[in-house]
């Protein structure tokens, strides 16, 4: 019987993950090792139950009583807190879902590559921050990492059997966001609940506002560059409204290969769950002629400044982009606090860049994850400062 590990259990992606575990056989059909998520231990629980899972984990220590109380008469050992995450990771499992959102599903995901196991990658922060050591890390072990994230996999498969060395460019798609046609002026003025309204997708609150900000297009550049070990010049970022068309894949003959699919993750995950093989997916069949036609567009670099930050990110190298993603986590936290505003979060991540460069902090390449973690602690000090320095 396979074994699997869910990271981030009661996410969006850790939902459906769930639901296409439950769809192919569940208990019956998976050794389910650990389960993680975060304060919603009920639905933890409730999906422990169902995979009758040996480990249940909250990633938050006061939540430990409220886990075991929803655990009690089962056998689903219950556990709290960072060090219990990692301890999860420990626990071998033959496929693991890494879907944490933020720096914080690194550590757990970069230990459970010791296993040679599969890891289906969701986090992007982890390839983002530390994607030269993840991928020695997966190569020392003889693990496989494969993509979740809709795009990198509309990339994967698009690229089955195909030379790496004759790509001449990768474009992914975003889908432009709520405000993709918003003057400048209007966005210094978005609410959260307006940049949480995402068009086609169905996410999480900090992934939707990544979205609308293009700071999750601009994580997925990095993550294409550090997963396919292309050149950024290669990367190219398309705005497509209707979030059919995922990626695109060109070669040197001219040809160009795209992925399409409905904006469901449940393919991308599907794919990575049964990996080299196809099984049938509960996800909506396209009907083109009913789409009638698919728009693109380039992006706005003057409204949507992430995706130019991003680029500066990949240009210097080293420790550059932990810092890039912990200064955006930190903005984000605060203009979901309300003491920044929408359009400031770029200016934040932006200064944050600017001193820690000047301090000559980004450029040498991390020996080991521990750096990364540091970095990640310096660049949170700095953007903190960087909005003190703004009120």
């Amino acid at each position: 019987m396979r074994s699997v590990s869910v990271f981030g259990a009661t996410g969006s992606i850790g939902e459906n993950t769930f639901d296409l575990l439950m769809r192919q056989g569940g208990a019956e059909a998976f050794r389910t090792v650990a389960l993680t998520g975060g304060r919603n231990v009920a639905r933890l629980a409730e999906q422990a139950r169902a995979l009758r899972a040996e480990l249940a984990v909250s990633a938050h220590p006061e939540c430990l009583a409220d886990l075991r109380a929803a655990l009690a008469g089962s056998d689903v050992e219950a556990a709290a807190g960072p060090q219990a995450l990692i301890e999860a990771a420990d626990r071998p499992a033959d496929w693991v879902m890494s879907a944490i959102v933020g720096a914080a599903g690194l550590a757990p995901g970069f230990r459970a590559l010791r296993h040679g196991g599969t890891l289906a990658l969701a986090n992007k922060e982890s390839l983002v921050t530390a994607g030269p050591l993840l991928m020695a890390e997966a190569a020392h072990h003889g693990a496989t990492i494969l993509p979740v994230d809709s795009e990198h996999s509309a990339v994967f498969q698009a690229l089955v059997g195909e030379d790496i060395g004759a790509v001449e460019r990768i474009i992914i798609t975003a889908s432009g966001g709520p405000f993709r046609d918003w003057p400048a002026e209007r966005l210094a003025t978005a609410t959260v609940e307006q940049a949480c309204a995402h068009p086609n997708w169905a996410m999480g609150q900090r992934i939707s506002i990544d979205s609308a900000t293009l700071f999750n297009k601009a994580l997925e550049l990095i993550e294409t560059r550090e997963y396919f070990g292309v050149d950024p010049e290669c990367i190219e970022v398309l705005v497509h409204p209707q979030s059919i068309l995922h990626a695109l894949v060109g070669f040197n003959d001219g040809a160009l290969m795209a992925h399409l699919g409905p904006a469901d993750m449940r393919h991308a995950i599907g794919y990575a769950l049964n990996w080299p093989q196809r099984r049938e997916t509960p996800v909506e069949r396209l009907d083109l002629a009913a789409l009638g036609s698919l728009t693109f567009e380039a992006p706005d670099p003057v409204r949507f400044p992430a995706l130019r930050l991003a680029r500066e990110v990949m240009a210097a190298g080293g420790l550059a982009g932990a810092a890039f993603n912990a200064a955006k986590e930190v903005a984000l936290d605060h203009f979901l606090a309300g003491r920044i505003g929408f359009a400031e979060m770029a200016g934040v991540v932006e200064e944050t860049l600017a001193e820690l460069s000047a301090r000559g902090c980004l450029t040498n390449a991390p020996s080991g994850i521990d750096k990364v973690l540091e970095m990640d602690q310096v660049a949170r000090a700095a953007a903190q400062g960087a909005i003190r320095a703004t009120r």
